[in-house]
């Protein structure tokens, strides 16, 4: 069972991960914007943290960097719409270890945690 750190600004969305990972992981954390991902990161040592690219206040790819800077083991898996192609690049390179596009099924959710483990 690993332990999920879900950042995303739209409380839909974490709601709708957490449920989908619910029975098998646990949801150790919850954050809005890249800013409280980078303190609950370094609070709750999760084994993964998704992270959605697109906040207020601090977007998810310069939250990871921040993650990685302070943890450069941090296992992260970009969360983000279809129409972000160049920006899930981005993520690649700076350190993402897989993404999911948005709007994801269980089980695609589920295999990227599989190979991130």
């Amino acid at each position: 069972m690993a332990r999920l750190l879900i950042v995303d600004d739209a409380a839909f969305m974490r709601r709708m991960l957490a449920d989908m990972v619910g029975d098998v992981h646990e949801v150790c954390g919850e954050a809005a914007n890249g800013i409280e991902a980078i303190a609950k990161y370094k609070e709750l040592k999760p084994d993964i943290v998704t992270m959605d690219i697109s906040m207020p206040e601090m977007q998810g790819i310069e939250a990871m960097r921040e993650i990685l800077a302070y943890d450069r083991e941090a296992r992260v898996l970009i969360c983000s719409a279809i129409g972000h192609r160049q920006k899930v690049l981005e993520a690649m390179k700076s350190g993402a270890r897989d993404f999911l596009v948005k709007p994801f099924q269980k089980e695609q959710v589920m295999d990227a945690i599989s190979r991130l483990l």
